[in-house]
């Protein structure tokens, strides 16, 4: 049954079945709805990679999506924990 908040269900579920998280399936399902999917694909790549910043700045970034454990971990598990959220 389609949700409300999700603008396209069927991208929404194709990301999901790549293993997904919720928000990140719906943030690009919605806006592959509103904008066209093929501007959203070229839409992204602007952002130096995660490898490339400093712990705390991978732990500033963290804590502002609220990812939970995050004082705890060393960098590489801060990078994994980002890139899976």
């Amino acid at each position: 049954m389609p949700r409300a908040q999700i603008k396209d269900e069927k991208t929404y579920q194709k990301i999901r079945d790549k293993g997904e998280s919720k928000e990140k399936a719906a943030r690009i399902a919605n806006a592959a709805a509103g904008q066209g999917r093929k501007k959203v694909g070229r839409k992204g790549g602007k952002s130096p990679s995660y490898d490339d910043w400093t712990k705390d700045d991978l732990l500033k970034r963290a804590r502002e999506i609220g990812i939970q454990g995050r004082s705890s971990m060393n960098k590489p598990q801060l990078v994994k924990a980002l890139r899976n959220h």
